[in-house]
């Protein structure tokens, strides 16, 4: 049995889920990155929060569907490639179908995080969208080593520090033109 194949030793057997840790993985980071720049370019901008909303729930249908269609496209593409080269398929549809599966549930579950916040409360919303983002960050980031066996704070600060680089660069552009429409 190769190190591939070792159950992981904290769940004692290999999910099944397992092979779509990539894509759970690339889904929710993407989720939360994407619908919190929203909510951080809006902030920024010193608009109105309801605008965040709708527009952070029209990019998490939008954008997660877009990217399942696109991981299912990707998937059905290797296949093709694959058959094309060695004459036969390896994995059918319902395997690409599960690739893009797993990125829209990751990708709607995560990109929920930032929104929920600004639907509950008007006072200190950002704040609190900033603090839900950070700590689903990191614990997506810790959750790669059920299967990865990596270091679980050194993923977690990892997922963390993308995910916020990407937030700033938001916030800052949302800012710098709220500014210079204002005038």
């Amino acid at each position: 049995m190769s190190i591939k194949d070792d159950p992981p030793t904290s769940l004692g057997f290999w999910p099944s889920w397992a092979h779509h840790i990539g894509d759970l993985v690339f889904g929710a980071n993407d989720g939360i990155v994407t619908t919190f720049a929203v909510v951080s370019g809006v902030t920024g901008a010193a608009l109105n929060p309801a605008i965040a909303v709708v527009l952070g729930f029209a990019n998490l249908l939008a954008d997660g569907f877009s990217m399942a269609a696109g991981a299912y496209l990707g998937q059905r593409s290797e296949q093709d490639y694959r058959v094309s080269v060695d004459g036969h398929i390896h994995e059918g549809r319902i395997h690409a179908v599960g690739h893009g599966a797993a990125i829209f549930v990751a990708f709607l579950g995560a990109g929920c995080v930032p929104l929920l916040p600004l639907l509950i409360t008007r006072e200190h919303a950002f704040a609190i969208s900033c603090a839900a983002t950070a700590v689903t960050l990191f614990i997506v980031g810790s959750l790669r080593t059920v299967i990865t066996r990596g270091r679980w704070l050194a993923n977690g600060l990892e997922m963390l520090l993308v995910g916020s680089a990407a937030a700033a660069v938001s916030y800052a552009v949302g800012h710098l033109l709220g500014s210079m429409a204002r005038g």
